[in-house]
């Protein structure tokens, strides 16, 4: 997440100071990442120093306002223009979890992605519950509103995104134990953590076309 840019883009409509804009940032995206204040006045400082904001002072009522530079204008707009495109690929504790496990001996690698896919599942119905909750934006209603929305359909994505991933990477870790590239994990151990798991939707979906 680019706090840098996040909080230039705020900044395009004025003013502000540093609990504004995090109030601001957490509202419009459903206060799914929440920032740290010290951690935006320190974002701030660092845009103060580089050119692209500048520190109108205080209000006289302990407010510290910034403002947009010309050049802070700037590197919000191409920042919206450009697709996003990280240099380098995330860190993804979950990929990095799973390729250590299928090369450290003694590791469970299929309990271990049972138990993940399990703990994802839950994600995914909170994140639906709540957007059952919050529902379609009123034409009536904010931006925020509809920000908020987006920001919930894509942890859903991404959340169904990782449970056929890790489909995958089961499929994959039981044919290596087929064909002897590892040994297979303890047949009682992983009918546990099925009954547990419950219904994948791939499974789900399958009986409901029956």
């Amino acid at each position: 997440m680019s706090v840098k840019h996040s909080l230039l883009a705020l900044l395009t409509q004025g003013p502000r100071y540093g609990y504004q804009l995090r109030a601001e940032f957490e509202e419009r995206t459903g206060s799914t990442w929440p920032l740290n204040i010290g951690q935006v006045y320190t974002t701030l400082d660092r845009l103060e120093r580089d050119g692209l904001v500048e520190d109108l002072g205080d209000d006289g009522a302990g407010h510290r306002h910034y403002a947009l530079t010309d050049a802070g204008r700037a590197e919000a707009r191409d920042w919206f223009a450009q697709p996003a495109r990280p240099q380098n690929p995330p860190r993804n504790e979950l990929a990095i979890k799973l390729a250590l496990a299928v090369t450290t001996p003694g590791v469970d690698v299929e309990r271990l992605i049972q138990s993940q896919r399990t703990a994802t599942l839950r994600a995914l119905q909170d994140y639906t519950r709540a957007k059952r909750v919050s529902g379609d934006p009123a034409p009536e209603g904010t931006g925020a509103d509809l920000a908020g929305l987006l920001v919930l359909e894509s942890l859903v994505f991404a959340a169904e995104a990782e449970i056929r991933w890790l489909d995958h990477c089961e499929a994959a870790v039981l044919r290596a134990a087929r064909t002897g590239q590892r040994p297979a994990a303890p047949r009682e151990a992983r009918q546990v953590d099925r009954e547990n798991q419950g219904p994948t939707p791939a499974a789900s979906s399958q009986r409901k076309s029956r």
